[in-house]
């Protein structure tokens, strides 16, 4: 798959996995590009798998809460 398309694969897998809104997943997984996260899976398409895009989803989520107070998820 593409770059784009495993972005979006990733972003669609944190909505069913963790039960977050579309506008949520997005943010999630932009700011996991925006801090370089996805850098090596754009320049190695082996990277780019399902298997990999539901690892990822775990890790970009749990990343992004394992500091925040359940109020402020989703």
């Amino acid at each position: 798959m593409t770059y784009e398309e495993y972005l979006d694969e990733v972003t669609t897998l944190m909505t069913e996995m963790f039960d977050l809104s579309d506008a949520a997943a997005i943010k999630y997984v932009m700011r996991a590009q925006a801090a370089d996260f996805f850098t090596l899976h754009d320049d190695h398409e082996e990277m780019r798998t399902l298997e990999r895009a539901q690892q990822d989803a775990k890790t970009v989520y749990e990343q992004r809460n394992k500091s925040r107070p359940e109020i402020f998820r989703k």
